[in-house]
């Protein structure tokens, strides 16, 4: 099955479930395509959950779900060793031991715990007692966040939220969308979720990033951008080259998805808030928001 059709029957399973969020969708599939990690990042009840387990279920992954609380330790996470009746070491494996890891409310952790997400994300393999222990593949992790004002929440390090290739808004439905959704509940036990694709296209799929061309143009246009981020007086901290290493990997994804054998522009423009959003620091008297700066430096960015 080619990657565009791939998508197309992922996404109408998607559909079953959530009225709306096409573009989530997408940049769902884009992240697990580019073999990158995602946070979700809305208000509770908005389907971050949902939708993460509905993708799964659709490309026939493994999941598996750590709910994010303030007593939340490193063992709930990745395992731990223990001594078995014979005094042999022995290893518990955590939920991290799956295909799609979801990590429902992240920032209401302790910073002590989702700083031991460091080498799963960033190496996708953990370290119990003195064994490497690696992770499955794929392995994906979707880490759902909700907005700091909200009580209770602690702010990601951006050492740990660098580490995610896309951050998605979830927000809230339309008045249309809302509709569609208490239609899609009126049913919901009749609904089933078909295995569309399976793991191993996955990994196919992500083999096949490497081969989306990207041209000198497209190439420039990125770094101008990430380096912007860097000068706007609005900004107390920069993207990283993270960035620009994220805008090449969901750019090819997209454009594989799409059926496309090169990265265009427009594809850059549409992941630039994705990319870029929890990479950057602004400052509080700039008045713009995140959103807002960012939506200047792509209007006034030459390519």
């Amino acid at each position: 099955m080619e990657p565009k059709e791939a998508y197309n029957k992922v996404l109408e399973e998607m559909k079953k479930h959530i009225a709306g969020k096409t573009d989530v969708f997408e940049l769902m599939f884009i992240a697990i395509v580019a073999n990158g990690h995602v946070l979700l990042e809305g208000v509770p009840g908005v389907a971050k959950t949902t939708m993460t387990k509905t993708l799964a279920d659709a490309i026939d992954a493994g999941f598996d779900r750590i709910q994010g609380t303030p007593d939340l330790d490193q063992r709930d996470i990745i395992g731990f060793t223990y001594l078995d009746e014979q005094n042999n070491i022995q290893i518990k494996k955590g939920p991290i031991f799956t295909n799609i890891l979801l990590v429902d409310e992240l920032n209401r952790a302790p910073p002590k715990t989702t700083t031991a997400l460091l080498e799963s994300l960033e190496e996708r393999q953990v370290t119990l007692g003195n064994s490497t222990v690696p992770l499955m593949k794929p392995f994906i992790a979707f880490a759902t966040q909700n907005p700091l004002n909200i009580e209770g929440t602690n702010p990601l390090p951006k050492v740990l939220t660098d580490r995610f290739l896309l951050r998605i808004a979830v927000t809230y439905p339309t008045m249309e969308e809302e509709q569609g959704m208490l239609r899609i509940k009126e049913r919901e036990e009749k609904i089933v979720t078909k295995k569309v694709i399976n793991k191993d296209d996955i990994l196919k799929f992500q083999s096949m990033v490497n081969s989306i061309q990207m041209s000198d143009e497209v190439a420039e246009y990125i770094t101008r951008v990430v380096d912007a981020t860097r000068k706007d007086i609005h900004m107390v901290m920069g993207a990283s080259p993270r960035a620009d290493i994220s805008f090449m990997r969901c750019g090819k994804a997209k454009a594989l998805i799409e059926g496309r054998k090169e990265v265009s522009i427009d594809d850059i423009k549409f992941l630039a808030k994705p990319v870029l959003s929890h990479r950057i620091v602004v400052k509080a008297t700039g008045g713009l928001g995140v959103n807002g700066i960012i939506d200047g430096i792509i209007a006034t960015t030459k390519y």
